[in-house]
């Protein structure tokens, strides 16, 4: 009997609730003039709009990852959309500065619960080597995402104007949660679509959702490793967050670009990322993914450093455009590596390594600006700070190794079961 594929439909949701949270989430950085003019908000305003989504995000990883991790992906994830979706809809009925963002903090106190529940129901629905792959495909779509994102919002808002706008966003969300609750399952063995063979091949990944070696989730925090995931990915994030925010000025004041040309140059380092993330996990299971990570987040720093020799913008937005593929190939390795530490409590280690990151992405643009200012405008100061950060991912790979983690809870999982076979023959 060949095994089902229940688990691919599994994957189906996850990418798709990826994309519909990126829509979501950015979709009022193209309603920013029309909220503005209707509302009266001035560009310090609408910051602050803009920086109540980052605010609860970060604050809320932590608790919604735990609760994935207490009351099971589907409850959790069924209430979140639900509830971030409900907040969607409810901004395009804003009346004031307070009121929007209240709107938009709530807002993204439910999507921080997103990946770190999507890492631990991936984690729990498929096998060992099919898991980076799955990450690496839905952050590629996540990362063109960012591509496509900004036209479809904006064709909305031609069609529908601002308001109803965010409304058709909201009613997605709740489409995507009447279809995922109709059909997921926490175990793949209460699930009707997977018969015996997929099941088999889910046994490691089951032991996930309630191994019994993992500990309390408390003690995950003194573990070097989690120190280690962390400070990379905070670092990782302090680069990434230029290209989404400083980068167009980069090239307009560095370069003299037009706004038109740089918004053309702008898209390549989330494109060339997407390739990173893709490529990643295609790459064959004996290829250790500490190499590649280390091997990944040196790159950046050489091409990031070379960035700031060039003369010629073309080829120094190829190597900004590398050193984001190269940075990017990390990003499922990543992940997956939150579901080897975390094991049980792997939505808590998820949603701290992406708080962490989401800080950085306060840190990042707040820092480049008093780097710019007190440098007078020098960029190349602000680039030499973030080849500095993607040395320090690359030195936390020399000790971070999730093959070694991974044999270490295969060897965890068969003394438990040498042990519950010894308590069945007594």
């Amino acid at each position: 009997m060949r095994p089902t594929r229940a688990r691919y439909t599994v994957v189906g949701f996850a990418l798709t609730l990826a994309i519909i949270a990126y829509i979501q989430r950015v979709a009022i950085s193209q309603a920013a003039g029309p909220i503005s003019e209707d509302l009266g908000l001035s560009k310090v305003q609408m910051g602050m709009i803009f920086g109540a989504f980052g605010l609860s995000y970060a604050l809320f990883e932590i608790p919604m990852g735990a609760l994935g991790d207490k009351l099971g992906v589907r409850r959790v994830l069924t209430q979140i959309v639900i509830l971030w979706s409900a907040f969607t809809a409810l901004t395009g009925a804003a009346w004031s500065l307070t009121s929007l963002w209240v709107i938009r903090f709530l807002f993204g106190a439910g999507e921080a619960g997103a990946f770190p529940n999507l890492t631990k129901m991936l984690g729990t629905w498929l096998p060992q080597g099919e898991r980076v792959k799955a990450q690496a495909i839905m952050w590629a779509c996540t990362r063109w995402g960012g591509a496509v994102t900004p036209p479809l919002a904006l064709l909305a808002i031609s069609a529908f104007g601002w308001r109803w706008s965010f409304v058709v966003f909201g009613v997605v969300g709740v489409v995507w949660v009447l279809a995922f609750r109709s059909w997921f399952k926490d175990d793949p063995a209460d699930h009707k679509g997977v018969n015996a063979e997929e099941l088999k091949l889910l046994e490691g990944a089951r032991q996930l959702a309630g191994d019994s070696h993992g500990g309390s989730w408390l003690k995950l925090f003194v573990k070097p490793e989690v120190f280690l995931l962390v400070t990379q990915y905070f670092f990782f994030s302090f680069v990434w967050y230029f290209y989404v925010t400083w980068l167009p000025t980069y090239l307009r004041e560095a370069w003299s670009l037009t706004t038109v040309q740089a918004a053309g140059y702008s898209v390549l380092p989330l494109l060339f990322g997407g390739f990173g993330s893709l490529i990643s996990g295609m790459l064959p299971v004996k290829i250790p993914r500490r190499l590649v990570a280390l091997l990944g987040f040196a790159s950046t720093a050489v091409l990031l450093f070379a960035v700031t020799k060039m003369e010629n913008v073309a080829l120094a937005m190829i190597c900004m455009a590398f050193a984001s593929f190269f940075s990017d190939l990390t990003m499922p390795i990543s992940w997956n590596t939150c579901v080897e530490i975390g094991r049980k409590y792997t939505a808590t280690v998820a949603a701290t390594m992406n708080m962490f990151g989401n800080f950085s992405g306060f840190v990042a643009p707040v820092l480049g600006g008093f780097i710019l200012q007190r440098h007078a405008g020098d960029w190349n100061a602000l680039l030499y700070v973030m080849t500095g950060a993607a040395c320090i991912s690359a030195a936390c790979w020399l000790f971070l190794d999730p093959e070694k983690i991974a044999r270490r809870n295969a060897s965890l999982d068969a003394a438990d079961g040498q042990a519950g076979a010894t308590v069945g023959e007594a």
